[in-house]
């Protein structure tokens, strides 16, 4: 079943008195469990699309179905919760707040869920003082109102996962860059999402620690997440099964990516890898008004 379904997708916008087409007739199906790597140009139409997809703009025309929702139908009060129930959201700066631990980071997102399906792993960590279990299968039980005992040992079970349990209570100043990403990547989990939309994520990073987010996001895909990486990067995009690239606001190519089989996942990456998509990207960039 496909998780995300764009048909003819159009976006406009308004540039003085010039009329520019961000995405001309877009459709796409991705399905539940994929990795998906979204690469163009500046000005290809990328982000925008990104932006379509994550929920938080609507197309001037065309249809999007996010997991059999019409998302043009939806209210902005639906959009917000479609949003909160099903997307987790990794950014390049990480977006962390500054002076809050990385536990109470992780566990904001919570404050606005409305409901948090609360597992057992998770009751039982908050009436206890044991380690949180890592167990990525979640064994739900009925929806309600979580309380902030629960909210936290969420947090920690997510901080835990993706390698953090010691720095529970550190600010992002007390972190690396790629500690800090990780805590948005945990971020991203707290609400059980059935998608991870990631803009840029290893943007900041050097390259070892980029292999190292790009590792787990490929990790987390293994366990059945959808991930969908938005990047100008093509050593960044072959961690992905797929690769769609966009330009001048259509898709010119999807293609299945050949497995890494030649190197480690946690080889550093940016390093003069071939790229087809990184001389096509050169090669692409537009002068004057764009929007990604």
């Amino acid at each position: 079943m496909a998780l995300i379904d764009t048909r003819e997708l159009i976006k406009t916008y308004g540039v003085g008195e010039q009329v520019v087409n961000a995405l001309n007739g877009v459709s796409i199906s991705i399905d539940d469990g994929e990795f998906v790597a979204i690469v163009g140009a500046s000005g290809s139409g990328k982000s925008t699309f990104m932006n379509m997809i994550g929920c938080l703009d609507l197309p001037t025309s065309g249809t999007y179905h996010l997991a059999g929702e019409n998302v043009a139908e939806l209210t902005a009060d639906e959009l917000a919760d479609l949003r909160n129930r099903r997307i987790g959201f990794v950014f390049q700066q990480f977006n962390l707040l500054a002076r809050t631990s990385a536990l109470e980071n992780v566990a904001m997102p919570l404050l606005y869920t409305r409901e948090l399906e609360v597992s057992k792993d998770t009751q039982a960590s908050a009436q206890t003082t044991t380690q949180a279990s890592t167990q990525t299968k979640r064994l739900k039980t009925k929806k309600r109102y979580a309380t902030k005992d629960e909210r936290l040992a969420h947090a920690k079970m997510r901080l835990e996962q993706v390698g953090l349990g010691e720095r529970l209570y550190n600010t992002p100043a007390q972190l690396s860059g790629g500690q800090q990403q990780r805590v948005a990547i945990a971020r991203a989990l707290v609400n059980d999402p059935d998608l991870i939309l990631a803009d840029e994520p290893t943007g900041a990073l050097d390259s070892k620690t980029s292999a190292e987010v790009m590792a787990l996001l490929t990790e987390l895909n293994h366990q059945g997440m959808t991930v969908i990486v938005v990047t100008h990067e093509a050593d960044v995009a072959a961690y992905a099964r797929r690769t769609i690239t966009f330009k001048d606001g259509q898709v010119i190519s999807d293609q299945i990516n050949p497995p890494m089989n030649s190197r480690s996942a946690k080889e550093p990456i940016h390093s003069g890898a071939q790229s087809e998509v990184k001389s096509e990207v050169k090669s692409e960039a537009q002068p004057g008004a764009q929007h990604d």
